[in-house]
């Protein structure tokens, strides 16, 4: 057999492009047509990137974890298939195109609606061709003949489809109600939109004059400027301050009105004065106690936000932050203002644009969504959904059982036009899953649609079912419905988990999936969230860049301990690019051995007692990852493959089986055939996790097959199990650690041999025997003697383990007195510590003022320079006895 040859250095460049281009001409991703129908299954939907986007680190860890786990179920024989798309996200794109156009001292109003949604659809195609090749630069193994976008045919079908028979059911409604307002983007947003930020801002207190002139009373507030539509002041019915107010009327100043005092157990006592004014169409609470006394609803507001014509004059056009300011420099000129107090309190904003969100009174539709959250909750309960981490439960179940309707519609041209007509002649409104020609009522052709579309989420809502073809009864979707997990970020819980489970059972009958996999935030390595404002993003098509998509890919598995976040920046994808590095080295070591060579039948390979050993762990490593994968925990899974291939594969097997390299040809064939064998089985250990680099080389191994993806992963074999000689080799190994820790501490070159006298016990004294000329090898020991301790142990450095003590003598390996040296300042600067930690600890102050595992970490801190400074003391009277 000829030697193969990898390039001399590692260059993820060389190969990355190559070889996922290779994949998608063989379209290798796709699920096996020929797939039994009795097959497990396993497949997940992507969660749709925004189209007018480009991926982050949290799309980077995100999409790496889906790649991980659909790789394997893969490679263990399911059917798989992971579908990929993009997501329209109304407010968000249309925001950009809108911003596009200011810039070309356009906007929407001037070229109108079709050509703003030409031109949004233009900008759509751009941003997701670009989306679509970062994916495939992560290594996405996406079966990218099934992509889809939420606005395309098929789903536009479903989602008119599904808002007809809502409707139908009574679960859909229009009406006439407060909702949360962005000014910025002129629409409508849901409760589950509105970002609450904890703001500083003032509490003024004023008073309103009683029309009979007997007095006054006195109101706090937050909004000022929401006077202007207030039409009642509410107190509690039991407060006694206020009970003889009860009933009467109070001019409202700056506005000609009088407006009455009413009791409601709804006003908080302990709040500013006890007395609130209620404005109805701009406050939550006010708009239900004026439900309850049937008071005016008075809108104040533009959509945009400003003052509009029922405000007395002065006020009109004034933005919110003007008309405020203006009202409170008003009632100071009028004598009624008392008082400003600062005041910390919650105020909603736009998740969107920041903008702040204004109660406003709006024509809307809305679903119900009790009926449908009561199904969902039910699922949970019913162990139908599961999700991990397992706390994220508790969360989904409180929000199904505290469910608002959701306002749907948006006052947008980007997104789902909502399917509803409205007749010009007679008023009749029509909902209809095609698009009418006439009135059903009175036949006239004047039919106008719903000018709004419906928000996002209502269309990523039935992503699972509608990408396999919903409503149609197609082929995928009776093969994939429902899927098998979710992986997805805890932000997006509420917009699109749990409507995704409500719609799924709703329209199938089924949840969408079962496994529910909330990742982490990606973080600085500092712990901060990254951020625009804060420049700490990583761009991880520039990680790809300079370390590969493999590394980036490894060391996000590495990182990903369930239910915490990732700390990460670019210089961490270090890990996963060593890592590979190790793998590329030692398959090139390897496949240069292959020269002269003749690979045997693995059946009849005898095996040494190290070959079991090799293969034991690599039996514990393969039900690791296994489990690992199974449960969700990414970072166990990828540390088990890690400790495989980098310590027990490479520092070890590979170490000691030079040896057998160096020995006749019929022991070089007998090694070959097993580092080939184990190789073949550590690259498809690892390629879930480093899906690139393991094809590259698995494709140049002798006797490899198809595409690595399609091999099988690697199972726990019990004939392989041999615990016996994993005990053996485990205490050869920590003999070899103890001889090679004295060499680093030392900085014994690695070409220079020491002589070793290790005094083992009655167990182990068998097992060195039998492995002495391994011993030798892997520890780099020139004369290795088994017995008692040396008489003279002058020049020697002693360490012990569990049944031995060795002794390394360095003499003639190192310059004994330039280390003496060291060691002298070694001890200098640990006794310094100790002397600066020994003040602070007596100092009573800090004892008793600082956190208790403060001053516990310095007691260790102390002891551990006691321990240090012993043993230094130990080294320089062995050396100093030279």
């Amino acid at each position: 057999m000829k030697a193969i040859e990898l390039a001399k250095s590692f260059d993820p460049k060389g190969y990355e492009d190559r070889i996922y281009s290779s994949w998608m001409q063989r379209k290798s991703f796709a699920p096996a047509p020929d797939a039994p129908r009795a097959a497990r299954k396993y497949v997940i939907v992507i969660p749709p990137p925004n189209v007018t986007g480009v991926l982050h680190m949290g799309h980077g860890l995100n999409n790496s974890l889906q790649d991980i786990v659909i790789r394997y179920h893969r490679m263990i024989g399911e059917d798989t298939l992971w579908v990929p798309g993009c997501d329209h996200a109304g407010i968000a794109t249309q925001n950009v195109v809108e911003k596009m156009l200011k810039k070309r001292g356009s906007s929407r109003a001037a070229i109108g609606r079709e050509a703003f949604v030409e031109e949004t659809w233009k900008v759509t195609r751009e941003h997701h061709d670009i989306i679509v090749q970062q994916l495939k630069r992560l290594g996405s193994s996406c079966d990218w003949d099934r992509e889809r976008f939420t606005l395309d045919e098929g789903l536009s079908r479903a989602v008119r489809e599904v808002f007809v028979s809502l409707y139908e059911k009574g679960l859909i409604y229009r009406g006439y109600y407060l909702v949360n307002w962005c000014p910025s983007c002129r629409t409508a947003i849901s409760d589950d939109e509105v970002e609450h930020v904890e703001t500083r801002g003032k509490l003024w207190h004023y008073r309103y004059p009683l029309a009979d002139g007997s007095g006054s009373i006195t109101i706090a507030t937050t909004r000022p400027e929401t006077m202007l539509g207030d039409t009642a002041v509410a107190v509690h019915p039991e407060d006694e301050r206020y009970r003889g107010m009860i009933g009467k009327m109070v001019s409202l100043p700056l506005t000609g009105r009088q407006i009455p005092i009413i009791a409601d157990a709804a006003v908080e006592r302990e709040f500013g004065t006890g007395a609130v004014k209620v404005t109805p169409a701009h406050d939550p609470v006010d708009n239900e106690i004026g439900h309850r006394h049937s008071l005016p609803e008075i809108n104040i507001l533009t959509p945009d936000g400003k003052m509009n014509e029922n405000v007395p004059e002065p006020y009109r056009g004034l933005p919110v932050a003007k008309a405020r300011a203006k009202v409170v420099e008003d009632i100071k000129a009028a004598g009624l203002f008392i008082k400003e107090e600062d005041h910390t309190h919650q105020v909603g904003h736009c998740y969107r644009c920041n903008t702040v969100i204004e109660p406003y009174l709006s024509d809307q539709w809305f679903v119900k969504m009790r009926p449908l959250a009561e199904k969902a909750l039910k699922a949970w309960e019913d162990g139908k959904i599961r999700f991990y981490p397992q706390r994220w439960e508790n969360t989904y179940a409180n929000w199904m059982k505290s469910i608002r309707d959701w306002c749907i519609s948006r006052q947008l041209w980007w997104g789902h036009r909502i399917p509803v007509w409205y007749c010009a002649d007679c008023g009749e409104m029509i909902v209809s899953r095609a698009e009418p020609t006439k009135c059903p009522k009175c036949g006239s052709a004047k039919l106008e649609q719903d000018p709004d579309v419906l928000d996002t989420w209502f269309s990523s809502a039935l992503w699972p079912f509608s990408t396999l073809g919903w409503p149609e009864k197609t082929a995928d979707l009776a093969r994939f419905y429902p899927t098998t997990a979710l992986i997805t970020a805890y932000d997006i819980i509420f917009f699109w988990v749990a409507r995704m489970i409500m719609m799924g059972l709703e329209f199938m009958g089924e949840v969408p999936f079962k496994d529910i996999y909330i990742t982490g935030l990606v973080r600085d390595k500092q712990g901060r969230k990254m951020s625009k404002s804060l420049g700490n993003g990583v761009d991880p098509l520039e990680v790809i860049d300079e370390y590969g998509a493999d590394a980036l890919k490894f060391t996000i598995a590495f990182l990903a301990a369930q239910g915490q976040d990732v700390n990460f920046d670019k210089e961490s994808a270090k890990l996963g690019s060593r890592f590979a590095n190790k793998i590329w080295n030692a398959s090139r070591y390897l496949l240069m051995n292959l020269e002269g060579r003749t690979l045997l039948d693995r059946s009849g390979v005898a095996l040494t007692e190290i070959d079991r050993w090799v293969f034991h762990r690599l039996n514990a490593a393969a039900a690791a990852v296994r489990a690992g994968l199974e449960g969700y925990r990414f970072n166990d899974a990828s540390q088990a493959v890690y400790e495989f291939i980098w310590n027990d594969f490479c520092d070890w097997y590979l170490e000691a089986a030079k040896l057998s390299l160096a020995a006749e040809d019929a022991e070089k064939d007998r090694i070959v055939t097993l580092l080939v064998w184990l190789l073949d089985e550590s690259l498809r250990l690892a390629h879930p996790f480093l899906p690139l680099i393991t094809e590259e080389i698995y494709q140049r191994l002798p006797q490899h097959g198809a595409e690595i993806m399609h091999q099988p992963y690697p199972a726990a074999d019990p004939a392989r199990e041999a615990s016996q000689a994993a005990a053996r080799f485990g205490a050869l190994q920590e003999v070899v650690r103890a001889v090679r820790t004295i060499r680093a501490e030392f900085t014994v070159p690695p070409d220079a041999k020491v002589d070793v006298v290790v005094v083992p016990d009655e167990a182990l004294r068998p097992v060195l025997e039998s492995f002495s000329t391994l011993l030798r090898h892997l520890a780099g020991i020139g004369s290795l003697t088994l017995g008692d301790p040396p008489r003279a142990a002058r020049g020697s450095i002693a360490a012990a383990g569990k049944g031995f003590e060795v002794f390394v003598k360095l003499e003639g390996a190192i310059d004994a007195a330039r280390e003496i040296a060291r060691l002298g300042r070694d001890r200098e600067k640990a006794q310094a510590e100790v002397a600066r930690t020994r003040e602070k600890l007596a100092k009573a102050s800090f004892v008793e003022r600082a956190p208790r595992e403060v001053v516990e970490k310095e007691r260790e801190k102390l002891a551990d320079l006691d321990r240090l400074i012993a043993k230094i003391d130990g080294y320089v009277n062995a050396l100093g006895a030279s």
